[in-house]
């Protein structure tokens, strides 16, 4: 497999749009690389550019891209706890991003007591 591409301009605008629209303000977020493994069976690590950002609350949210139009998410309060949307990978970012962020907000709420727990 060749390398993933790098975060596009387009993708940054998305994302940057995305956080705007949630919190109603411009949101900070860094670019940064990871080593994940693409498949479970993997042996080795793969480098993946990542899109990270953290909330007023603490919570730290990261999507990974994992090739052309793919997409990785997950979020967590504390490193060792990490939370996704139960969903392994998407093909559009706006939707990861979305259901990232969504993910969150039912993961607050239920925490808080507003939502019954499944």
């Amino acid at each position: 497999m060749g390398q993933i591409p790098d975060i596009t301009e387009t993708e940054r605008w998305i994302i940057q749009t995305t956080l705007r629209e949630r919190y109603g303000r411009p949101v900070e977020f860094q670019l940064a690389d990871a080593e994940v493994r693409l498949h479970p069976s993997d042996r080795t690590l793969t480098s993946c550019p990542v899109i990270y950002w953290t909330s007023e609350d603490g919570c730290h949210f990261v999507i990974f891209k994992t090739g052309e139009r793919k997409y990785r998410c997950q979020f967590f309060y504390k490193a060792y706890r990490q939370m996704s949307t139960g969903i392994r990978e998407y093909d559009d970012l706006t939707e990861c991003a979305v259901s990232l962020l969504q993910a969150q907000a039912d993961y607050v709420a239920k925490e808080r007591g507003d939502l019954p727990a499944r």
